[in-house]
């Protein structure tokens, strides 16, 4: 009970801590390392960061994120014209491939389909139309190209990346590719190094998909 009570001040005082955080609204609970954050903030932005920051206490072994996005008032934008906003959004990103993103808007919500290469430009056209007003959700349909290339190459890279990221002891992961998809295995120390491992995962070409099994070290 009281390493719950530990943890939980723990991460109520990150929270207050993160600039991009308005802490008045985020509840807290913690049990048996599980945090579940709730309340409300006012963009798709400061739920992300309220969730990595709570991932960067030490103890976090899994969180449970329940907070809801409040958009602030403001007169309600026509789906036409998030529409074109999003596309014009979407052909300055230099992380996106150009033509390769479909956009449709239904009632504020915006659906993504298409082909690309990168788990990076996937999430970068998601992260684009989360920065648009009048958004009231995104569904990101965008499917990974699949890219021939060989498993040991493939988990080499990854090791290598693993290696490389200083928020993260490697020697604790394992690493198998079959196809596209990488499973990862072992025991790490904290939730902010399992996302990491993830990230690096999803950064190799030819992956597809992630399956990230990496447990927290109590």
């Amino acid at each position: 009970m009281d390493d719950d009570r530990t943890l939980q001040a723990n991460v109520e005082a990150e929270l207050a801590f993160e600039p991009s955080v308005d802490a008045a609204h985020i509840g807290v609970t913690a049990r048996s390392g599980v945090v579940t954050l709730s309340g409300f903030v006012n963009s798709f932005a400061a739920r992300a960061a309220a969730e990595r920051a709570a991932g960067r206490v030490r103890g976090v072994r899994a969180i449970a994120e329940e907070i809801e996005v409040r958009l602030p008032q403001r007169p309600k934008h026509a789906d036409d014209e998030i529409a074109d906003r999003a596309v014009r959004l979407l052909a300055w990103d230099i992380e996106v491939p150009e033509d390769r993103i479909r956009v449709k808007v239904e009632h504020g919500i915006v659906t993504l389909s298409g082909e690309v290469a990168f788990q990076f430009q996937r999430a970068a056209a998601e992260a684009d139309m989360r920065r648009l007003g009048g958004v009231r959700r995104v569904v990101n349909l965008i499917r990974l190209l699949p890219i021939a290339a060989d498993a040991d190459v493939v988990r080499q890279k990854i090791e290598s990346a693993l290696e490389r990221t200083a928020a993260l002891e490697a020697e604790g992961v394992r690493v198998e590719v079959v196809g596209g998809h990488v499973t990862l295995r072992g025991r790490i120390r904290s939730w902010w190094e399992r996302m990491a491992a993830e990230q690096a995962a999803w950064a190799a070409p030819g992956v597809s998909q992630v399956t990230n099994e990496l447990g927290i070290e109590p």
